[in-house]
C-alpha cells in the first residue's frame, strides 16, 4: 500500500436502531424503564443481603455480588444506547469505544466465572454439607470474588489493546448496539486472525470452562438429590432452581450469539440476540431471585414492616 493516501478512522458510528426512525422515542422510553428497573431491582437485592443478618451466608454473598455485576454490566451498554436514541448522535470515539468494550467484557467474563463459583457453592452445600462451613468460609468467598476480577481484568485490558492497535481505514459504521468485538474486527483493514484466535481462547477460558464446571457440579448435585428423602429433595431443588434459570438465560443467549457458524451471522440477528444477555437476563434476575426465594421474600417483608413501623412512630 506504499504511496497511497490512507485515512484512519478516528470515530465510529453506532447504527443501533437506525432502521426504526419512527420508534426512537418509544424505544428510548422502553429502555429507560428497563434500565431503571435493573438498577432498582438488583440494587435492592444487594441492599437486602447487606443489611439482613439472616442472609449473611456464602450463597447470598455470591448472589449480592452477581446482582452488583449485573448493574455494572448493563451500565456499560444502556446509558450510551439511551443517549444515542435521545440525541440521534451516534458517533463514538475510539477511546470511548475501547473503554466500553473493555468494561463490558470485564464484567461479562467475571459474571461467567461467578456463575461457575455459585454452582460450586451449591455443590459443596448439597454434596458435602458437613464440610461446607470449612470450605466456603468468608476468606475463601472473598478470595474467589476478588481473584476472579483480578484474573479477568488484565486479560481483557490486553485483549482490548490488541483490538484497538489494529488499523481502521473505513468504513466506520458499526452495525450494532454497542462496541462489540466481532463488529469491530469486521472493520479492521489488517489481518485479524491473531485477534480472532485470542478471542476464541478467552471465550473458552472465561465462558466454556465455567459452563463445564456448572454442568459437572449439577450432575453431581442431581445424583446426590435423588438419594435424599422427598422433603429434603424438594428443598435442595428449590435452592438450585433460581441459579439454573439464570445460567440458562445467560449462557443460552451468549452461546447462540458467539458460537453460531459465521455463515448464519447477520447484523440484525446479532443485535436482537445481544439484547438477551445485556438486558433480558439482568431484568429477570431480581424476579427470579425474589419470587422463587423464601428467604429474600421474608427479608423484604421484614424491611417493609420496619419501614411502616418507623413511619407510624
Amino acid at each position: 500500500m506504499a504511496g497511497e493516501n490512507i485515512s484512519f478512522v478516528v470515530e465510529f458510528i453506532l447504527l443501533g436502531f437506525y432502521d426504526l426512525p419512527n420508534l426512537q422515542g418509544v424505544l428510548f422510553g422502553v429502555f429507560l424503564v428497563i434500565f431503571m428497573y435493573i438498577l432498582i431491582g438488583n440494587g435492592l437485592i444487594v441492599v437486602i443481603i447487606r443489611v439482613d443478618p439472616a442472609l449473611q451466608t456464602p450463597m447470598y454473598f455470591f448472589l449480592g455480588n452477581f446482582s452488583f455485576l449485573e448493574i455494572c454490566y448493563t451500565s456499560a451498554i444502556l446509558p450510551r444506547m439511551l443517549s444515542d436514541l435521545w440525541t440521534q448522535k451516534r458517533q463514538i470515539s475510539l477511546l470511548a469505544c475501547a473503554v466500553q468494550l473493555c468494561f463490558f467484557y470485564i464484567m461479562g467474563a467475571t459474571e461467567c466465572l461467578l456463575l461457575g463459583i455459585m454452582a460450586y457453592d451449591r455443590y459443596v452445600a448439597i454434596c458435602k454439607p458437613l464440610y461446607y462451613p470449612v470450605i466456603m468460609n468468608n476468606r475463601v468467598c472473598n478470595i474467589l470474588i476478588l481473584g476472579s476480577l483480578m484474573f479477568v481484568t488484565p486479560v481483557m485490558i490486553g485483549e482490548t489493546y490488541q483490538i484497538f492497535t489494529l488499523p481502521f481505514c473505513g468504513p466506520n459504521e458499526l452495525n450494532h448496539l454497542f462496541c462489540d468485538v466481532t463488529s469491530l474486527l469486521k472493520l479492521a483493514c489488517a489481518d485479524t486472525s491473531v485477534n480472532e484466535f485470542s478471542f476464541f481462547v478467552n471465550s473458552v477460558l472465561f465462558g466454556i470452562l465455567p459452563f463445564f464446571l456448572i454442568l459437572v457440579s449439577y450432575i453431581r448435585i442431581i445424583n446426590t438429590i435423588l438419594k435424599l428423602p422427598s422433603v429434603g429433595r424438594q428443598k435442595a431443588f428449590s435452592t438450585c432452581s433460581s441459579h439454573l434459570i439464570v445460567v440458562g438465560l445467560f449462557y443460552g443467549s451468549v452461546i447462540i450469539t458467539y458460537l453460531q457458524p459465521k455463515s448464519s451471522h447477520s447484523a440484525e440477528k446479532d443485535k436482537m440476540l445481544s439484547l438477551l444477555y445485556t438486558i433480558v437476563t439482568p431484568t429477570f434476575n431480581p424476579m427470579i431471585y425474589t419470587l422463587r426465594n423464601k428467604d429474600v421474600i421474608t427479608s423484604l417483608k421484614k424491611i417493609k414492616t420496619k419501614g411502616l413501623f418507623s413511619i407510624k412512630k
